[in-house]
């Protein structure tokens, strides 16, 4: 059960996906850490902080908040509801095969059959979504949906049929060749995710994540590096996100039982270099503490003298920013 305790300060522990981030920038290797924040706080993290294919680092009073919900938290256009048992339904990108697909359902079902998730049934998109993925020329994941109607028609179905949040898998090519299993560089396919969770969250309004699904479903008998060793031993992703969807706060644009708004928020922590999007400058701008935490860069060199923020709090290290927080 969710155990959200409003009598625990609420902070927000946030490591951007696709940019390469030394802690949070592979497979749940920034769940640790979060965790730490967690035996003292309510915790909004972003899924890139907790997914790791078939493992989930989320703990019951961690808030499971998508991007483009984050960034209207924090510009105060909406609120988070916490929320337990939500109904999930599952997209399924029609450009996959049936056996990949296959391998899907038995996953859904070991998930339902193991952890009690709510999960109503799945849809199949009417047309191929055409996934491409890439990384920009400043180094950090990106890419597009060619068809991403598709994926929005097949969303409107399963809200129809009760879905809460939705958890999406489209199929993705191969990528190519690089260091991220040595855990190194970025996690080129992360972006992407991002561009599909946003954009279904925004027109859907209710919690989405994505999972890719890759043709080839072979495991990996090399050993690699323990920060991406959760996605080289399974075939798919999608347990983490079913995971963090079963229990992930709803979005509310009206105050109603249980809302939690910005105000209530006491601290955002990101990675040192990485303090350019929109959430550090609303956190800013409603009197919640930034901290950057050193021991945490990225391919961005995104710093608070970069962007002239001098209240911004930096940090060694994330101990020594939980010691700081704790002592507000």
């Amino acid at each position: 059960m969710l155990s959200y305790n409003k009598e625990k300060p609420l902070i927000a522990f946030v490591v951007p996906t696709g940019i390469g981030a030394s802690i949070g920038g592979f497979a749940g290797d920034a769940s640790l850490v979060a965790r730490n924040f967690a035996k003292d706080f309510n915790v909004i993290v972003n899924p890139n902080v907790v997914n790791a294919a078939c493992f989930s680092g989320i703990t019951d009073n961690m808030l499971y908040v998508e991007g483009w919900t984050l960034s209207q938290f924090m510009k105060g256009n909406l609120g988070l509801i916490p929320s337990v048992n939500n109904k999930v339904g599952v997209i399924f990108d029609k450009g996959i095969s049936q056996g990949v697909i296959n391998v899907h359902i038995n996953t859904i079902n070991a998930v339902k059959t193991v952890y009690g998730v709510d999960i109503i049934g799945y849809e199949i998109t009417e047309e191929p979504c055409k996934v491409e993925f890439y990384n920009t020329e400043s180094g950090i994941s990106s890419g597009s949906v060619l068809d991403n109607k598709t994926l929005l028609k097949a969303g409107e179905k399963l809200l129809k049929r009760g879905a809460e949040t939705i958890a999406v898998v489209c199929k993705f090519e191969e990528p190519p060749e690089d260091n991220y299993q040595n855990g190194e560089g970025v996690d080129i396919v992360g972006g992407v995710e991002a561009v599909i969770s946003h954009y279904l969250t925004r027109e859907l309004k209710v919690p989405v994540a994505h999972s890719p699904a890759f043709e080839d479903i072979t495991i990996s008998k090399e050993i690699v590096d323990p920060k991406a060793a959760a996605e080289y031993i399974t075939p798919t992703f999608l347990p983490c996100i079913l995971i963090g969807l079963g229990n992930a706060p709803l979005i509310s644009y009206k105050k109603v039982e249980h809302y939690i708004g910005v105000e209530s928020l006491k601290a955002l922590i990101m990675p040192y270099n990485a303090l350019g999007s929109s959430i550090v400058f609303d956190a800013i701008s409603k009197g919640v503490n930034v901290y950057a935490v050193k021991e945490n860069s990225s391919v961005l060199n995104i710093t608070k003298n970069i962007i002239n923020k001098d209240d911004i709090i930096e940090v060694n290290t994330y101990k020594e920013c939980l010691k700081m927080i704790e002592e507000l």
